[in-house]
This record gives structure tokens, C-alpha cells and sequence, in this order.
């Protein structure tokens, strides 16, 4: 402690000789001591906290937002009187779901960049400006449906926790994709994972749930692949984990499920997030089928009490529609939940072929092209950065999918249109540094 006191003292003094020199601002973020200015006091106040021989306000100590009051948050303190300080909360993060990267590597996958090929795809994408990464888990894939698992659905969590230590290494942030399922879970289903296929009380589905998601987080942790924002179900437009939790956006209880089910599944999710990672911030993550879902679940998840921090949702403009239209349910979102930050944690647009089942025809205006790719990404980076302040987090859906270069059997059975990489070349695609421009 003598020396760790010690090293606060130096950078209280600098701190201290900076403000003699430049000044602080007055500022909320780092005012510890409540007197309206963020200066040396702030962080003697600080040093007294740490040391036990002060008491103030837990959330206002933790300057950095990790869950964790302790010299980091005295440095965080003298970067802002300083005026170097960047607050997470306001770190925009750009990047991509790549739960199947390693499928891609293990099949000799091909990937040429830039400055030609590429060995370490984690490593490029971070080079190029993108700073997180989800993942998505399953409970059991090994019991979904072949086919399915052709198509993707690998990702248990000796899988997960592999993958996710990568990417933690690499200094990148870390989303997991709770599927609490089997297999695909989406608005089209949200199928009971075969552990849990007994279970018909929702008090039992929902100890089922925290204990799930509190041992797999704790495994997580354990391997050094820490997350630091948690999906709790992914795409639940219509709830999760049918039919006890199956429910309309709006309200309404299709196939004997309630919202009241939902929400104390959603809750008993957050409930572990907050126990193991209380530094991660939990999203709730529905797609934009009707525009209207995302107005619609959201009252209706905040009439039911529902624990999250965050608005996630997917938009894929052949499905969902044009970016303007977008942009008038972000603004709607914004002006109802201005506390709640929100990110697309699910984004695509062809590079070549049109997507099965489009409902959007937009190729007058972004053809199905590299160019026309790129284009749909920068304008859709204008509008965010420029209209959605609310807006925090974009990622690319399966953006490392790439069949060039296997030495036998695809990865998968079909061909994503929708990837960063053109899989007859193992080209990068433009649209993947157009992305990174969200975040600069």
C-alpha cells in the first residue's frame, strides 16, 4: 500500500503542475468531491477513498466505469484536468460478429488486404480502425439439427472462450451473444435448449437462465476472455425461450407465453451479468422486421421493468428498408430512451448476389458491387455520426466469411452475400475501412 500511495502521490503532483499551468474545466465526470470542479482535491479526495479514510459516492468514484474503485480511476481523474481523459461511456465501438473465424482458418481460408495477404484477420481488423468484436454462444450447439450446424451453429463455450481470449488479447472489446438456445435463435424461433426441454414452470426457466449465464460468464472470466458487453438473447423481437416466453412486441401472449415470462428471463440474464461482470453493460437486442417492433418492445419491456443498458438492434436494409427509414426509428428511440445508448449489433449489405428473401430492392442506388457496398456503409456512417448521437456501436454480421482459398469442403453449405471478404478472391472489401469511419 506505502508504494501504491507513492505512485498516486507523483501523479497527484503532476496533475497538480498541469493545472498551475493549462487550468481545469468544471466538469461532472471526475468531481469526487462535489464542488463542481474537477481539480488536485478531486484526486487527494480520490487517493482518500481508496485508502478507506474517506467515504463517497461508489458510482461517482468510479471515474472509468469498470465496476472497481482503485489508482486507475485516480489516473482517469488527472486525464481529465488534463484534458486527455476518454470516457467509455462515449467510445463509439465499430466492428463485426466473427463467431466463425476460426472455421475460416482452420478451412485454409484466404484473406488479402491492402498491403496483400493477411495471417491474423483480428489483428488486421483492429488495424484498420475496428475495436470490438461479438460472439455468439450456444447452449448445446452439438445438439441442433445437422443442417444447422452446417450452416454455423458451432459455438459452445470451450469455442467461445477460445475465441474470446483471442480477441480480448488483441485489445479489443468483447460482446457475447447469449442465444439460450440449441440453435438459431431469432424472431422466427427461439427454440427451449434440450437441458432445459423439460422445464415448464418459468420460476424453474428462470434459475435456469441465471445459473446458465452466471456459470458461463464465471468460465469466461476464468480464461481471460472477460466480456465486456453481454447479450442476454439475441434478436428477441417475439421474447425467447418458447412458448412460456413467447410474446408480441406490443404486449400480447401467443401460445400460452407472457411478457411477464420474458421479463423475468431477461432479468434473471442480467441479474448473473451484474454478479460476475458488474464493469459490462447489458443489451437487449430485437431486429427491424416492422420499425414499429422496436418502439413497440421497448415500452413494453420498460412497463415490464426490464434490467439493460443498452438498445440493440439488426438492420439489414434489404430487409428492413431504406437508411432514412432507419433514421426516423432511431430518432424516435432517442427522444423516448435518451438515457439508454444504442448500437446495431447486426448489420449486412451484398457485395455480389442479392440476399434470400429480400424484401428491398435498393441496387438503384448501392448495386450489388463493392462500390455500391461501400457506398451503402459510408452513407449509412454519415447519417449516424452526423443525426444519432444515441447511436454508440455498429457490427457487421459474419463480415471475416471467406470460401476462398479451403482446401476441401466449404465452411458452410451456402455463401454469405453479406461478407467483408469476396469469397471467389479473399478480397477485403472497401466497405470494411468505410465502417471504421464510425468510430474515428
Amino acid at each position: 500500500m506505502r508504494l501504491a500511495m507513492t505512485t498516486i502521490q507523483r501523479l497527484a503532483l503532476a496533475a497538480l503542475l498541469a493545472c498551475m499551468a493549462v487550468g481545469a474545466s468544471a466538469a461532472t465526470l471526475g468531481d469526487i468531491n462535489g464542488d463542481s470542479t474537477v481539480n488536485v482535491t478531486d484526486v487527494t479526495a480520490l487517493i482518500n477513498k481508496i485508502l478507506g479514510s474517506a467515504s463517497y459516492d461508489d458510482t461517482v468514484c468510479d471515474v472509468n466505469h469498470d465496476g472497481a474503485i482503485n489508482v486507475t480511476d485516480a489516473t482517469s481523474t488527472i486525464n481529465i484536468i488534463l484534458g486527455t481523459y476518454e470516457d467509455p461511456a462515449e467510445v463509439k465501438l465499430v466492428g463485426g460478429d466473427i463467431s466463425m473465424l476460426p472455421r475460416h482458418e482452420a478451412a485454409g481460408a484466404q484473406y488479402y488486404g491492402t498491403a496483400g495477404q493477411v495471417t491474423d484477420m483480428i489483428a488486421y481488423y483492429k488495424s484498420v480502425g475496428w475495436n470490438a468484436m461479438r460472439v455468439r454462444l450456444f447452449v448445446d450447439p452439438s445438439k441442433a439439427p445437422t443442417s444447422q450446424q452446417r450452416e454455423g451453429v458451432v459455438q459452445d463455450l470451450a469455442y467461445v472462450k477460445a475465441l474470446g481470449r483471442r480477441i480480448k488479447q488483441a485489445g479489443l472489446k468483447l460482446v457475447i451473444d447469449f442465444h439460450y438456445s440449441d440453435t438459431w435463435a431469432d424472431p422466427s424461433a427461439q427454440t427451449m435448449p434440450s437441458r432445459w426441454s423439460s422445464l415448464t414452470d418459468p420460476s424453474q426457466i428462470a434459475d435456469s437462465v441465471e445459473a446458465y449465464t452466471r456459470q458461463s460468464l464465471q468460465a469466461l472470466v476464468a480464461a481471460g476472455a472477460t466480456p465486456d458487453y453481454v447479450q442476454v438473447g439475441n434478436e428477441v423481437t417475439y421474447g425467447m425461450l418458447w412458448p412460456t416466453g413467447h410474446c408480441w412486441p406490443g404486449g400480447g401472449n401467443p401460445d400460452g407465453g407472457s411478457w411477464n415470462n420474458f421479463a423475468r428471463y431477461l432479468n434473471a440474464g442480467s441479474k448473473a451479468v451484474r454478479q460476475v461482470c458488474p464493469q459490462a453493460k447489458v443489451i437487449v437486442h430485437v431486429d427491424l422486421g416492422s420499425m414499429s417492433n422496436a418502439t413497440d418492445f421497448y415500452a413494453t419491456a420498460k412497463a415490464h421493468n426490464v434490467d439493460y443498458d443498452i438498445i440493440g438492434l439488426s438492420y439489414y436494409p434489404a430487409y428492413h428498408g431504406t437508411i432514412p427509414t432507419l433514421s426516423a426509428e432511431l430518432s424516435r428511440l432517442e427522444h423516448d430512451y435518451a438515457e439508454k445508448p444504442i448500437m446495431l449489433m447486426e448489420l449486412g449489405y451484398s457485395y455480389a448476389w442479392a440476399m434470400g428473401g429480400t424484401k428491398y430492392n435498393l441496387t438503384n442506388t448501392y448495386p450489388y458491387t463493392e462500390a455500391g457496398q461501400a457506398s451503402l456503409v459510408d452513407d449509412l456512417v454519415t447519417n449516424l455520426t452526423t443525426q444519432h448521437a444515441g447511436v454508440k456501436g455498429v457490427f457487421w454480421w459474419w463480415p471475416e466469411h471467406n470460401e476462398y482459398g479451403n482446401s476441401g469442403t466449404q465452411v458452410t453449405t451456402s455463401w454469405w452475400n453479406a461478407s467483408l471478404v469476396d469469397s471467389r478472391t479473399g478480397h477485403i472489401e472497401q466497405a470494411t475501412y468505410e465502417l471504421s469511419k464510425f468510430a474515428q
